[in-house]
């Protein structure tokens, strides 16, 4: 038996509007739709089987090659808000802080545990068999950083929500995923959560 946590809704889809690495390259731009395959958006920036240790992996030299667990990134709308009030902003659109996936319905959406599913579309509503579009990996919290808060700053016009940011988002980031099972996906998608497969 399938064991569900929550169900939600995926209400935006993003991808990279510029696929470069650079600064800019960290902004997204909804999308009608996404097709993924096994590493991630074809073309967005995370995309690739494999990606450089960095400022996460202190304990590693940087430039190390690692397993992307990092291809995707998703973010609840009312966690978004709590940020934005926080930071006395009108509003933190997804793109900003180069989100892939928005998801409502899902409280305490960050918390989501590494190693639970979100099984994307369909109707089955996590009863027999799964007859959506995708399954995505949760691999962990993402953890808030200035490359975001920066990104913040520059569609506000306001420099120092480049640092304010980092405590403001604290527990609200969102969460990392990888692909387990490619699909098409789009806003409108029900998600399923699965809790992490025991032994």
């Amino acid at each position: 038996m399938t064991a569900v946590l929550a169900s939600g809704r995926l209400v935006a889809v993003l991808q990279a509007a510029r696929p470069d690495r650079s600064d800019a390259g960290f902004v997204t731009s909804p999308a009608d739709h996404l097709d993924l395959d096994h590493h991630g958006i074809p073309g967005d920036r995370h995309h690739g089987a494999t990606r450089r240790a960095g400022a996460r992996e202190p304990w590693l030299p940087r430039g190390t090659v690692l397993r992307n667990d990092r291809q995707l990134s998703a973010l609840c709308p009312d966690e978004l808000a709590e940020i934005a009030a926080s930071l006395a902003i009108e509003a933190l659109l997804p793109q900003w802080i180069g989100g892939n996936l928005a998801v409502e319905g899902l409280p305490g959406f960050s918390q989501i545990a590494p190693g639970s599913r979100l099984a994307i579309g369909g109707a089955w509503g996590g009863r027999g068999r799964f007859d959506g579009k995708a399954v995505l990996r949760v691999e962990a919290y993402n953890s808030p950083c200035r490359l975001s808060g920066r990104a913040i700053a520059a569609a506000t016009g306001r420099p120092e929500l480049e640092f304010s940011f980092v405590k403001a988002a604290a527990r609200l980031r969102g969460v990392v995923l990888s692909v387990d099972l490619p699909g098409r996906i789009a806003p409108g998608d029900a998600v399923v959560v699965l809790k992490p497969m025991q032994g």
